[in-house]
């Protein structure tokens, strides 16, 4: 690793892509052109380096002589499903050796899934979630859950609201089940849709059930982090679960970390709901990624007609796009942890 007789540590920043996108990629007109100019700012030596499903040699080479590695590269594909294994063998080695990976694949595994909505659920975020690890356990426990309410289905591992599903009882055994994905609604009997969700406990898939947030409609807020620091905000509209007449959700506004709206948020994030995810999830504060985001969607207002939040999901693994704001602060993150290692 760098010493301060040396240059700059070098930063590799990782994506996913072909073999004519890694040979062609450069900091200036790639996607994460203001990741770059935010890592150099900050004294970072940084270059591209593409992923590429078959070429696992090449990025090694690479990633060795790195100080730090920042990956954006989803677990899953929304269109084939593919995954990232064989990177996240290569991120392991290079983590085992002391080289700096953010987010590295086993912090992914725990903030980054929707179990970790079960292991938080005691948290001022939570709410009455449950998961299931097998058909078995869905079967036994979602029809007396249904009769409190509608509800969440949600794979363990999923985007783009790939693998979510409400549901809510409408007459009967029947029920009427919406894809988060294309708001597609139909009405089955709940044994054929339970039969359905069979497939998704295959190769040791789980699935995650919440409440249905009845204020959905009022937005969602996105808290972006970067490690223990609120580094801004995302306001939407979402309509993935609303009735076909609400129409599609215009674009995600982003703002900054003083946004004033959100200054309850961020004082709950920082100085409680932060430390105590770390704790619950076995993580020290230093293996928070340098830039995750926490989804929240309206719950329930207090005595005092104060909003409460209710998670909805963490994204740890290919946070972007992002406020202008959380370059910098993703950068002194990554500036900070890399000091830190070398002083120790």
């Amino acid at each position: 690793m760098a010493n301060s007789g040396s240059p700059p540590f070098k930063v590799a920043v990782v994506w996913r892509g072909d073999a004519q996108a890694r040979a062609e990629a450069r900091p200036e007109t790639s996607r994460f052109a203001a990741v770059f100019a935010a890592l150099n700012r900050h004294g970072l030596a940084a270059q591209p380096a593409v992923w590429v499903e078959g070429q696992v040699d090449l990025l090694r080479a690479q990633l060795w002589a790195m100080d730090a590695v920042l990956v954006w590269v989803n677990p899953v594909t929304e269109d084939t499903g593919e995954g990232r294994g064989t990177l996240d063998t290569v991120l392991r080695e290079v983590a085992a050796a002391g080289i700096l990976v953010s987010g590295h694949p086993d912090v992914v595994d725990r903030m980054g899934t929707k179990e970790v909505l079960v292991r938080t659920r005691e948290m001022g975020w939570g709410s009455d979630t449950h998961l299931y690890e097998s058909h078995a356990a869905l079967v036994s426990g979602l029809p007396g859950r249904l009769a409190e309410g509608p509800r969440v289905l949600k794979r363990s591992r999923s985007n783009g609201g790939i693998g979510v599903w409400k549901v809510e009882r409408i007459a009967g055994r029947d029920v009427l089940v919406q894809e988060a994905r294309d708001r597609s609604q139909r009405t089955l009997s709940l044994d054929a849709f339970l039969a359905e969700r069979a497939v998704d406990f295959a190769a040791g898939g789980t699935l995650v059930d919440q409440p249905f947030q009845s204020r959905h409609l009022e937005g969602m807020v996105r808290c972006y982090v970067s490690g223990t620091r609120v580094a801004g905000f995302g306001t939407q509209y979402v309509t993935a679960l609303a009735s076909p007449e609400h129409g599609r959700a215009p674009p995600r506004l982003y703002s900054g970390p003083e946004d004033a709206r959100f200054q309850g948020l961020r004082a709950l994030m920082e100085v409680e709901w932060i430390p105590e995810m770390a704790a619950r999830l076995e993580l020290r504060e230093e293996d928070l990624p340098v830039v995750w985001d926490a989804d929240f969607l309206l719950g329930t207002k207090d005595a005092a007609g104060e909003d409460s939040y209710v998670l909805c999901e963490i994204n740890a693994s290919s946070v972007y796009p992002i406020p202008d704001e959380a370059h910098d602060a993703l950068a002194a993150t990554t500036l900070r942890l890399l000091t830190g290692a070398h002083a120790r």
